[in-house]
This record gives structure tokens, C-alpha cells and sequence, in this order.
């Protein structure tokens, strides 16, 4: 079998390195080469259709791309080894049983526009003992998982789902969806369909947990909706006073925990609370003042920063907002914050926009463009009594390197007070 690879990404890469050598096609390459694993790297220009059986995508490769659009037979990785008909190219591409047989391990998926790293991290800390694995969009291509493994928790992005036709869910977390991406996907609705697109193959006796406003969705799966963190943990019987998390970590926690209670009827709060959130996320730090200064850099569309404000309705907050919003209507967002006692520090390529949006809803507002900038004016106004936040709704390439780097500088601009 003649497989075809569109885009030179972790996922296509890792799939070639345990099946191939294939042919890949990536918009990057301009001359004809081969790598050091023996795959030859060719322009999209190339590509004949007639000359590949099947077409496997990197998840983030555009739908728009002229490559999709010529594909005859295209297949995602979650198809490949997920589904039956993944299965059976496996074995007319390879020899190795390993990967090929018709068993596969009980997957849990985990989407949604927020929270997905955490939530699919919470899982498999909580069912790691049990042998869980975790890949995906997490950063774990799934042909590098352990085969053998009996259960494979699994980030699942947008992106994926969108090319993802046969293979399904065992159990679907389905985090609250709001507008990410949409430029990819065409739209609020194309973006909403894709994440919802599982429950059409699922099955009697399979689990979703969704969003309530999502609920109306046909599956013939066992829908567990729910509008806030608390109604499922009235729904599982879990005491939300014995869990650590608050906030957005809330809903991850309570997820994971109904999980196990779903597999295992068990809920082992020890065991949620040990986990730890990592960085760039909620991250709460105090300078030489005691005063709280919490990084959420990760926070890179609405919904992450109307969630990391929650625990905080009753204090005064000081909010770095903006970067590249990619478009997305803000409206939502300020609709929340009008509610709070806020000031605002705009930053970023939509920094003028958040000014505006201010202006419109009665928010005070200061422009400042730069992240070092809205420190400085951050510290005039500080008290021990109110709380500062980097929570950007928004990307942050068009300043930085990545989130992470954005996170970094913020930290190190309060470690000097």
C-alpha cells in the first residue's frame, strides 16, 4: 500500500517512523530530499493522487489546503489505529502484529475549547496505576503510545476530529465549547459540529459528559450534561469541599474523578489533590508585599479567562488582556467582565480593540501595549487586597515566542517587587 503524508508534523513524522519510510508533502520543502529515516520530502506540486492508496494529514494541516481537496482516500491518525479500516491498511502496510491486530485499548477523549491538557492530565494521573497512557494533542503522537496499554486518555483536538470519519470514543469528555479557531474551521458552527462530531458513531452503553447547551446533540450514547462544575459532582456524589481545585481546575478535577467513578466506582480525592497544574496556567505567585499576582498566560481565548476569574467575583482584579485575538468577537467577554470590579491593562496587536470594547461597557481601561508597560502601571494600583492577573483571551504570537515565554516575562517582571 502507497500511503501519502501531508505535512511534516510530529504526528505524520511518528507514524512514518514506525510504518514507513513514506513520501511526504509539506508546503516548507521546495526541492526533492530525502530525511535521515528515508522518507522522501516532496512540494505539494508534486502530489499526483493516483499514486498513493491512502492520505494521512498532520492534525493542524488547513482543510482549505489544495492537497486536502485532491485527496481520494484521506484518514486521520485516531482512523488509523482506532477504527477497523485504519487497522486493515496497518496490515497490508506492515507485517508487524503489534499494531495491527483488531484489539485496541479503551480510549477516553478529551476535548472541548479549554482545559483539555489539564482534564486529560488529571485522568491519567488519577487511572495511572490502572496502566493509562496519555498522547494525542498533549504532545504524545498515538504511534508512540504503548500498544499494550489497556487505556489510552487522549487530548483530542478540534483539528483532529474534523478529519476524524470511523474511529470513536469508548467515553467522551466534552469540556465547555466556545469560539477557537475559527478561522480554520470556517466558523462558530463548522468548529461546534467538529467537536461534537463523536457522539454520532457512539454507541449504547458508551458515556459523554457535555455541556448542557450541547445536550440536545442526537447520539446513541449515555448523555451526563451539565452547565456548572457542581452538577456533576452532584450527579457522581463527589464533595466538591474535599477537592483542593478551584475555578476552572474545578470542572478538570471533577471530570477525572468522574471518570474513575464511571470505570472503577471509586473517587480518590488524595490522589486528585496530589496532582500538580504545572505552569502558565492559574498560576498564583506573591511578591516581597504579600500581594497576589496570578500568571494565566495560557489563557489564550475567552472562555480561559472568564473561568480563571471566577474564584475572584468578590475582589477588586487588575487584568492584562489582549493579544492576537484572531478575530473573534470580544463582546462575550466584556459582557462578564462589566460584572466585576475591574481595570483592565490592554496589551498586544488588539490592544486599541480592548480600549474600545472598554469604552462601550463602561470598563476602565488603560492602554498599554506592551506587557512591561502594564506591569509598571499594574504596581501602582496593586493592594494586598486585590488581585492581579495575566489572562489574555488571546494568542500571544504576534509578541511573543509562545505562551510560555509571555508567562515567563510576566513572572519576571513581578519577581522584582
Amino acid at each position: 500500500m502507497k500511503v501519502a503524508m501531508f505535512g511534516y508534523g510530529r504526528t505524520t513524522r511518528a507514524i512514518a517512523k514506525r510504518f514507513g519510510p513514506f513520501t511526504f508533502f509539506d508546503d516548507k520543502v521546495t526541492v526533492p530530499q530525502r530525511d535521515e529515516d528515508g522518507n522522501l520530502l516532496l512540494p505539494p506540486s508534486l502530489f499526483d493522487e493516483t499514486k498513493s492508496d491512502v492520505q494521512i494529514p498532520s492534525p493542524g494541516f488547513p482543510p482549505n489546503h489544495p492537497l486536502i481537496k485532491r485527496a481520494k482516500n484521506l484518514i486521520s491518525e485516531y482512523d488509523l489505529f482506532l477504527s477497523e479500516r485504519g487497522r486493515s491498511y496497518l496490515r497490508q502496510i506492515t507485517e508487524d502484529k503489534r499494531r495491527t491486530t483488531d484489539e485496541h485499548p479503551f480510549t477516553i477523549w478529551i476535548s472541548g475549547t479549554n482545559g483539555k491538557t489539564t482534564t486529560t492530565r488529571m485522568v491519567t494521573h488519577l487511572l495511572k496505576e490502572r496502566g493509562a497512557v496519555c498522547g494525542g494533542n498533549i504532545g504524545t503522537p498515538l504511534a508512540e503510545l504503548e500498544a499494550n496499554a489497556p487505556i489510552w486518555v487522549l487530548e483530542t483536538s478540534s483539528f483532529t476530529l474534523h478529519y476524524t470519519k470511523y474511529a470513536k470514543p469508548d467515553l467522551y469528555l466534552l469540556l465547555p465549547v466556545t469560539p477557537d479557531h475559527l478561522d480554520w474551521h470556517g466558523g462558530e458552527r463548522e468548529y461546534t459540529e467538529d467537536k461534537l462530531k463523536p457522539l454520532k458513531s457512539m454507541h449504547e452503553g458508551e458515556a459523554v459528559i457535555l455541556p448542557e447547551n450541547l445536550a440536545e446533540t442526537p447520539t446513541d450514547g449515555f448523555k451526563i450534561p451539565y452547565k456548572k462544575a457542581e452538577d456533576l459532582a452532584d450527579f457522581f456524589d463527589i464533595d466538591t469541599n474535599s477537592i483542593r481545585f478551584k475555578g476552572a481546575f474545578l470542572l478538570d478535577a471533577i471530570l477525572a474523578l468522574g471518570v474513575s467513578r464511571i470505570l472503577f466506582d471509586e473517587v480518590d480525592y488524595d490522589a486528585i489533590n496530589t496532582f500538580d497544574t504545572g505552569l502558565h496556567r492559574q498560576e498564583l505567585l506573591k511578591d516581597s508585599r504579600g500581594r497576589i499576582w496570578i500568571n494565566d498566560s495560557k489563557a489564550t481565548n475567552i472562555d480561559a479567562t472568564v473561568q480563571a476569574l471566577l474564584p475572584y467575583e468578590e475582589r477588586k482584579v487588575l487584568l492584562i488582556l489582549g493579544g492576537d485575538d484572531k478575530g473573534v468577537d470580544l463582546s462575550p467577554l466584556f459582557e462578564v467582565l462589566k460584572r466585576y470590579s475591574i481595570t483592565i491593562f490592554s496589551i498586544g496587536s488588539n490592544a486599541e480593540k480592548i480600549v474600545e470594547l472598554a469604552n462601550i461597557y463602561s470598563i476602565r481601561c488603560i492602554y498599554c501595549k506592551e506587557l512591561e508597560q502594564a506591569v509598571k502601571e499594574m504596581d501602582k494600583e496593586h493592594t494586598q487586597e486585590s488581585i492581579a492577573i495575566l489572562s489574555p483571551a488571546a494568542a500571544s504570537l504576534d509578541q511573543f515566542d509562545s505562551y510560555a515565554q509571555r508567562g515567563d516575562i510576566f513572572k519576571n517582571l513581578i519577581s522584582s517587587f
